[in-house]
């Protein structure tokens, strides 16, 4: 199963950024995830295309998803 970690934030412009983190850990909660988004904030690393800098956490969520793969090479 794939699992994704999705940071939602807003920028300044009032923009929805979303930082997609592939094979989170197993174990994380709320607060471990409210305190990676406060460090990405008071880092102001990241920002949209036109320039806005991350303003605000938005939401995080956990997204898994079942892949089955059929190999049909002959």
């Amino acid at each position: 199963m794939d699992r994704n970690l999705e940071l939602v934030f807003l920028a300044t412009d009032g923009k929805t950024v979303r930082i997609t983190v592939n094979d989170p850990k197993d174990n994380l909660d709320e607060k471990m995830i409210k305190n990676a988004m406060s460090q990405i904030l008071s880092a102001n690393v990241f920002q949209t295309s036109s320039g806005a800098p991350l303003a605000s956490m938005k939401e995080a969520r956990i997204i898994s998803q079942n892949v089955e793969v059929f190999n049909l090479s002959i």
